[in-house]
């Protein structure tokens, strides 16, 4: 099967163009190389990535409309897996307008060329963040979202959005896919774990936000790619039970399915830095500072959509990502124990 993957050079991206080369599809990856993080993280998964004979790379921005068309033009996938994004959400606040070029303006191409070249699935990736203001736990597909905390949830949302009236006006199959806090080897350096890890083996002091009482549904890197290719495989179907007088956000009358992808085990801060310690052998010099701005105290994935449509239910314990984590890390830097 021929499948464009956006943000292939990114932590996700890569992980799942691996994971798809790894069973015999043809990959086209397209990212444009973006210096949010170090960009040699990104040429290094790259490098793996074009080892493969299957594996095609496009250096284009989601926001150059001409770019993405001609992708589309000369590869034609069947399916696509659109997980390039501008993330995070304390940048959001620096840099709006990123946000609204990569995830909106760069959305919409994606969608544009998935209607004019007929493409079987668009498998889109959203994020646990616009859960925004909710508190009731665990977070489920069911649930409102209409109040986001960062520009970054608002525009995940309006792509949200976007790719549901496409699925409707042009009966696209489109898959929702709500991530929530991947973590794993080759992730991304402004993640939390990382930026522990890096810290505490230079000796330097860790930031701990809302004086620690935080709690997050921490989704190793694995369980996220299994999601998302069992998914893909599933193409969207309109559900004939959706009523318009009682709406589920979840489903729809159009071909459009709504996933949390969440390893249902909340963990507490404090638990994460403590694990990390113990797989480090070095204790954390810590300071605490107050909730920062577009936060949320915790998060929790309710998952019983994914489990009863899917089949699947992320699994890997904090320890055992947290060591598999660690031992990339030192490899990848030449960390010393």
């Amino acid at each position: 099967m021929r499948i464009l993957v956006t943000g292939a050079a990114g932590f996700i991206g890569y992980h799942t163009s691996e994971a798809l080369l790894a069973r015999g599809d043809a990959v086209v990856g397209l990212d444009n190389l973006s210096e949010y993080y170090d960009v040699r993280l990104k040429e290094a998964r790259l490098t793996r990535l074009q080892r493969h004979p299957q594996f095609k790379f496009a250096r284009v921005d989601l926001a150059d409309r001409n770019g993405v068309a001609q992708v589309f033009a000369e590869h034609r996938p069947e399916r696509v897996v659109h997980l390039a994004a501008q993330a995070g959400v304390r940048y959001s606040f620096k840099n709006p307008h990123a946000y609204v070029n990569s995830n909106v303006v760069g959305t919409l191409h994606v969608l544009e060329e998935c209607r004019a070249h007929q493409v079987d699935h668009l498998v889109l990736a959203s994020t646990s963040s616009v859960y925004g203001a909710n508190t009731k736990m665990p977070f489920s597909v069911e649930d409102n979202v209409d109040h986001p905390l960062s520009l970054y949830a608002a525009t995940k949302k309006s792509c949200e959005l976007m790719a549901h009236s496409y699925a409707y006006l042009y009966r696209l199959p489109v898959t929702v896919l709500r991530f929530f806090t991947v973590y794993g080897p080759w992730g991304r350096p402004d993640m939390a774990l990382f930026k522990f890890t890096r810290a505490i083996l230079a000796g330097e002091p860790i930031e701990v936000y809302n004086n620690g009482q935080h709690a997050r549904d921490f989704t190793y890197i694995d369980d996220i790619v299994e999601g998302v290719v069992r998914t893909l495989d599933r193409p969207a179907t309109p559900d004939p039970d959706w009523n318009g007088e009682s709406p589920n956000p979840a489903t729809s009358s159009a071909p459009y399915r709504l996933y949390n992808i969440g390893n249902n085990r909340p963990v507490e801060l404090m638990d994460l830095i403590a694990c990390l310690e113990r797989t480090l052998g070095r204790t954390a010099t810590k300071i605490f500072l107050p909730l920062q701005p577009g936060d949320v105290p915790r998060t929790a994935a309710n998952i019983d959509h994914l489990a009863k449509h899917v089949g699947f239910r992320p699994n890997t314990p904090i320890e055992v990502g947290i060591e598999r984590f660690v031992a990339w890390y030192r490899e990848y830097y030449g960390v010393d124990a």
